[in-house]
């Protein structure tokens, strides 16, 4: 069903609705949607507080849409004639009937605005979405647009790919004659297109001496697709620069962008990096699926202490809050959604990102730009003269915004922040090695948070297993203590790709500042000690958090000692 991926959006539609309890609903979203169980729209379907029809009703009404009930007659082959048949698959959409105003289009997703502007201006219509139920548009894309379902490997043996072979990459007019050519745009949007149904969160573009390699990273690991043509190398990488638009004739120096496309019905953005190599550039997109990302605190998998500490630091009057962990931990995710947590209308919210990757409404939102001189600390400064009340900065990598952050933070601001640090104490360390007097962080810091992201077990092929004596230990437990507790596994599956995970989940450490614990970060205490006063305190450790993952089922052994 439709939906599935817009829980937050329904929530806020369900939260309007007169005559629904609103403890109702938060116990239906926490119990189910928050666990992964099913979407809110079939949460709120199966528990009969709404039908599927008052769903769309409500939607349509939310967005000014209109909305088509029941099953739709034959189409007028004028109608249909309108647009493409590939293209119609790739948004999601069927067209119902034309006016005098433009074209009515049946949508997947009409929470998708992207579809609007896209197609506005390559029909040169006015285009208006309708409300649908998405299985009977499934249907009629079936009906009058059947799929010609192509595999990479069909698609390499169906098109002639020989006149690639002798590109020059000097010509700059060749390489975009060769971007634009059929036969290289169908393969990157095959690649793409697969990429987003794997779930993948980057794909990597790879040449070598000999081969051409294209991988896919999933729930962390990466796994490599079947390579390509070592002379598709070239014209593909080409093709990706020019819908990132950028200098295609550039070669020798890195390059960022960023491409906004719609794929099967659903909103996309994909970050772009070049990167010059011996036998050419290595580029990789990073997914920034929005569909598939509930920036929202409850369905984060958190702690009920971790997700009321973050509360607590982002509703505080003024103070900094850290989130630290190696790139790909998911940290602006959970600053994303703490934020979204005091997005309101009288509270001004500012971020500085490099680049900014999710567009929220209600956020201002600044992608810092090194070229002419915005960084971080310049734009904190330009922050603290517009009247915020909450300031995002992407990640504190100087001393200069560090000092800022505190300065910020001492006015009545709050500050929310990364750093790439081991755990959470090392992130005391970190700023006081950067050139932060210890008594300026002691008297602004109130939060500091430490995560990582481990596989979880696909919940198909999960299996109970005894694991060896050298393996408890070295998790630091006494095999005499462990019970009746269990262990799991994957065994591996068509569902998960053979691999025993699918999806994943966090672990998190989190200090509270105390008194204690800015006096001893005054006195210049070693990390180690911080820490140990971290845990005499409460903190639980980001191995101690493994192991509840652990002794939940959710993660294996292997997972929560690689990352922790």
């Amino acid at each position: 069903m439709l939906y599935i991926d817009y829980n937050s959006t329904l929530r806020d539609i369900f939260n309007q609705v007169e005559g629904i309890s609103q403890h109702g609903l938060d116990e239906l979203y926490n119990q189910e949607v928050k666990e992964g169980k099913r979407s809110f729209a079939e949460s709120i379907i199966s528990s009969g507080l709404a039908s599927k029809e008052d769903i769309f009703s409500l939607v349509s009404e939310y967005l000014g849409c209109e909305l088509q009930v029941g099953d739709v007659g034959e189409i007028d082959p004028d109608t249909l004639r309108v647009i493409e048949p590939d293209i119609a698959r790739q948004y999601g959409i069927v067209p119902l009937y034309l006016s005098e105003g433009g074209v009515h289009f049946l949508a997947s997703d009409p929470f998708n605005s992207s579809i609007i502007d896209d197609l506005t201006f390559a029909l040169d219509l006015e285009i208006f979405l309708v409300v649908c139920d998405p299985d009977h548009l499934s249907t009629l894309l079936d009906h009058y647009y059947p799929s010609e379902e192509n595999s990479i490997q069909d698609l390499l043996g169906d098109e002639g790919f020989d006149e690639f072979e002798n590109l020059d990459d000097t010509k700059e007019s060749d390489l975009t004659q060769a971007a634009n050519e059929t036969p290289i745009i169908r393969f990157v949007n095959l690649v793409i297109q697969q990429a987003i149904r794997a779930q993948a969160s980057d794909i990597h573009f790879e040449p070598f001496e000999q081969e051409f390699r294209i991988r896919y990273r999933v729930d962390g690991a990466l796994y490599e697709m079947s390579p390509p043509p070592k002379s598709l190398a070239l014209p593909v990488i080409s093709r990706i620069k020019v819908i990132a638009e950028l200098n295609i004739a550039e070669h020798r120096i890195p390059q960022d962008g960023r491409i906004k496309m719609t794929i099967e019905g659903r909103a996309v953005d994909l970050r772009v990096s070049t990167l010059p190599t011996q036998f050419g550039e290595s580029v990789v997109l990073r997914v920034l699926d929005k569909s598939a990302v509930n920036l929202d605190l409850d369905s984060l998998g958190l702690p009920e202490n971790v997700k009321t500490g973050i509360r607590d630091a982002v509703r505080r009057p003024n103070g900094i809050f850290i989130v630290t962990g190696p790139t790909g931990s998911g940290k602006t995710t959970t600053l994303y959604s703490a934020l979204k947590e005091v997005n309101q209308m009288h509270t001004k919210l500012l971020t500085a990102e490099d680049p900014v990757e999710y567009e929220i409404e209600g956020i201002m939102q600044v992608p810092v730009n090194h070229q002419v001189g915005l960084d971080f600390s310049r734009a904190l400064r330009a922050f603290l003269r517009q009247d915020p009340d909450k300031i995002m900065v992407g990640e504190i990598r100087d001393i200069e915004t560090a000092r800022i952050a505190v300065q910020a933070s001492l006015t009545g601001h709050v500050v929310l922040s990364t750093l790439h640090t081991n755990d959470a104490p090392g992130a005391v360390t970190r700023l006081v090695d950067m050139g932060l007097q210890p008594f300026l962080l002691s008297a602004s810091l109130e939060f500091v948070l430490a995560q990582r992201l481990v596989r979880k077990i696909c919940s198909d092929c999960r299996q109970e297993f005894t694991p060896k004596k050298d393996l408890i230990e070295n998790l630091g437990l006494n095999p005499n203590e462990l019970g009746e507790r269990k262990f799991f596994f994957g065994g591996g599956c068509d569902t998960c790709n053979q691999s025993g995970y699918r999806g994943r989940t966090g672990l998190f450490e989190m200090i509270k500042v105390t008194d204690t614990f800015r006096e001893m970060i005054n006195s210049g205490a070693a990390t180690m000690v911080l820490r140990q006063c971290a845990i005499e305190q409460g903190m639980r450790t980001l191995r101690e958090d493994g192991l509840r993952s652990v002794f939940d089922g959710e993660s294996t052994v292997e997972e929560v000692l690689k990352y922790t």
